[in-house]
Formats: C-alpha cells, sequence, structure tokens
C-alpha cells in the first residue's frame, strides 16, 4: 500500500512538472495569491493578451496614493489592472508590465509557471537580470 501511494504521488508530482514545462496559454488564467498573501490578483485575457487586477486587499479601503499621476491618487487599489498586456510566448507570458502601488512605479515583467498552481513573476528595469522575482499561488 505504501509503494502504491509513494508511486501515485511521484506520478502527480511529474505531471505537475510537465505542465509547468509546457502550459497551455490559457493556464495563467485564474486567481492567484500574492508571495505575502496581502492580496488577490485575477489573471485575465483580452484578446491575445493577458491583463490582471486586484480581486482582494487587505485594506480594500486602500488608494493608489503612490501613483505618479496626482489624479490617480484617490482611485481605490481594489480594481486596480497591474499586469499589462502579456503575450504567450509558447513556455511563458513575456513583454507585459507589472505596476507596483506600494511605490507608483511600473516595470518590465515575465511570467511562468513554476508548477501549475505556483506562478513566477518577474519585475525588471532594462533587462531580466536586473529585478526582483515572486511566487503567486493559484486560488482553488
Amino acid at each position: 500500500m505504501k509503494k502504491l501511494l509513494f508511486i501515485l504521488a511521484t506520478l502527480l508530482s511529474t505531471i505537475q512538472i510537465v505542465q509547468a514545462q509546457n502550459p497551455t496559454k490559457d493556464a495563467v488564467l485564474g486567481e492567484w495569491l500574492s508571495e505575502s498573501k496581502d492580496g488577490k490578483v485575477l489573471i485575465f485575457k483580452q484578446g491575445d493578451k493577458y491583463f490582471g487586477k486586484l480581486s482582494w486587499i487587505k485594506d480594500a479601503a486602500k488608494k493608489d496614493v503612490n501613483n505618479p499621476d496626482a489624479s490617480l491618487r484617490n482611485q481605490p487599489l481594489l480594481g486596480l489592472v497591474i499586469l499589462k498586456n502579456f503575450e504567450f510566448t509558447g513556455k511563458a507570458w513575456e513583454e507585459g508590465s507589472i505596476y507596483d502601488p506600494k511605490n507608483g512605479k511600473s516595470y518590465s515583467c515575465n511570467m511562468k509557471l513554476k508548477k501549475a498552481d505556483e506562478l513566477e513573476i518577474r519585475g525588471f528595469v532594462g533587462v531580466s537580470l536586473l529585478g526582483r522575482t515572486t511566487v503567486w499561488t493559484k486560488v482553488k
């Protein structure tokens, strides 16, 4: 019985790894919990591009006070589109941007699945080497 459980667990892990290495283009769709667990982002598709908006934050009354555009500083963070214009390249979602409401800056960004339920987000300036990576977990 223990051998059977071990084999099943190994098989499921292998399937998840293969799915992450060869994702379908819409595998990224859905709601994702940030690594810090203080927000959720709903990733959706418009045409052939992928976007993400804040669907839950700990403080729902929070405003976009750090936005460089003073006229937008009073808008709520909840519902704000922070992921924009990602294209699926066969293995990852690239050429997009991510907005960080904590500092009001936007960064170039790529996303790829580590596992079927783990999304690696890489925000950077210029080249991908100059950036920061975070891992989001799919909400079930």
